[in-house]
């Protein structure tokens, strides 16, 4: 879902000693624009097969896709491996291609406005970041990885009650004002991990971090940018219901 994980006070000391080049933030950005492709072209080749009625083919890929995918993150936040980044992506590509099929199948039109929503969220984050009008303090911090970690909390205990009870938590999937408003919350939430994002990569160059570190806050700024997509594509759907 989100980046916690991305936290300087992780890296020892041995971490920050250097036997080539130091991770760069424009290094970030490079490796995250290759990653965005990867996903892009997933995603295309899953919607092209959900669209020309390949369904079972396209849903496969899209499930398939899920499940690897958060396996992958998994390992690639703790044992920080680059290789397995792009695959990464790939597979998020895979999820987000069926899932957005899904969804503008029934609302027209609403993968481009979560699309353009979701680059307005991340440079208007950029800016406030840059204008120093939203600081990442230890503060901002906790509050921001403990309301992220809540809500990947919810949503865990809404999939089991979904697969083991057939039940599910109120609200969060409804269109109701209430359940617009908690959407509309997680999405500034969302939203405000970016920030926590930004401010690994320019501390990983300031500290600098070993090449590789790159790829890790490529990975990072993905999954909060996968996660923010699929938020405001439910925001969207619920403000259509109405």
């Amino acid at each position: 879902m989100s980046n916690p994980i991305l936290n300087e006070n992780k890296f020892n000391e041995q971490e920050r000693v250097l036997d080539g080049m130091p991770m760069t933030i424009n290094g970030t950005i490079q490796i995250t624009a290759f990653l965005g492709l990867l996903l892009v072209c997933a995603a295309t080749f899953v919607w092209s097969k959900m669209t020309a009625g390949y369904t079972d083919l396209a849903m496969m890929l899209t499930g398939g896709g899920a499940i690897v995918g958060f396996i992958l993150a998994l390992i690639i936040s703790f044992t920080r491996n680059k290789y397995l980044v792009p695959i990464y992506a790939v597979c998020e590509g895979c999820t987000l291609g069926g899932i957005s099929a899904i969804f503008e199948a029934q609302f027209p039109g609403i993968v481009v406005q979560a699309v353009a929503g979701t680059f307005g969220a991340l440079f208007a984050m950029l800016l406030a970041y840059k204008m120093r009008w939203i600081q990442a303090t230890d503060k901002f911090r906790s509050v921001i990885v403990v309301s992220t970690l809540s809500i990947a909390g919810v949503y865990l205990i809404d999939i089991i009650g979904r697969w083991l009870f057939h039940m599910q938590v109120p609200l969060i999937n409804s269109a109701s004002p209430a359940g617009i408003l908690i959407s509309l919350v997680i999405v500034v939430v969302a939203a405000l991990n970016l920030i926590l994002d930004f401010d690994f990569i320019e501390k990983g160059e300031r500290m600098m971090l070993p090449k590789d570190f790159e790829w890790y806050g490529a990975f990072g700024l993905m999954i909060t940018l996968v996660w923010l997509y699929l938020e405001i594509l439910k925001l969207l759907s619920k403000l259509n219901r109405k």
